[in-house]
């Protein structure tokens, strides 16, 4: 796949980030979800007045990973204050890194990765943290490998259900 396009998603992107962000969701999350709470979830995360207050917050910034033209994966990160639980100047927040399933294990997930560390390391961050849901170790075993190490846990909602995300933490050299 060396023709893998990352492009700085902008406010114009904001039908194709909602597009891309359920579709990902749904292929990762639905078989071990309940519709209604997956709908639930879809429907709050990606609405428009949400993924609009995101797309201009100049704290949060999102990368389409392109391929032929074709949205095929993203990353979200989040800085300072838009951060969902560290809320640190020195830290980065990986939200997201989605990828459509039939690119899977074509290093796509790395490429976004990478783009994070860079991003955090145009910042000089401390560290990079993020939360992965306990029961996707495809995900976990991708952080592992990349040099994360679980730190803590906290709860994350999809609809009514309560589901716990391992707390995961790579401490950059500066």
């Amino acid at each position: 796949m060396q023709d893998i396009r990352l492009r700085k998603a902008e406010n114009k992107d904001l039908i194709s980030l909602q597009k891309i962000g359920k579709l990902t969701f749904s292929e990762t999350f639905a078989s071990d979800n309940s519709e209604e709470n997956l709908r639930s979830y879809l429907e709050t995360a990606f609405s428009t007045e949400k993924v609009k207050a995101e797309l201009s917050d100049e704290n949060v910034e999102f990368y389409f990973a392109e391929f032929e033209n074709q949205i095929i994966g993203y990353l979200k990160v989040n800085y300072g204050d838009s951060q969902t639980e560290i809320k640190s100047e020195k830290a980065l927040e990986i939200e997201r890194i989605y990828v459509l399933k039939e690119f899977h294990g074509q290093k796509v997930g790395q490429i976004l990765y990478e783009k994070a560390i860079e991003l955090a390391k145009g910042i000089n961050a401390d560290f990079i943290w993020l939360g992965v849901w306990e029961r996707n170790p495809r995900a976990i075993r991708f952080y592992e490998k990349n040099g994360f190490t679980a730190f803590d846990k906290h709860i994350f909602k999809l609809g009514d259900d309560k589901q716990t995300d391992i707390m995961m933490k790579l401490t950059l050299e500066n």
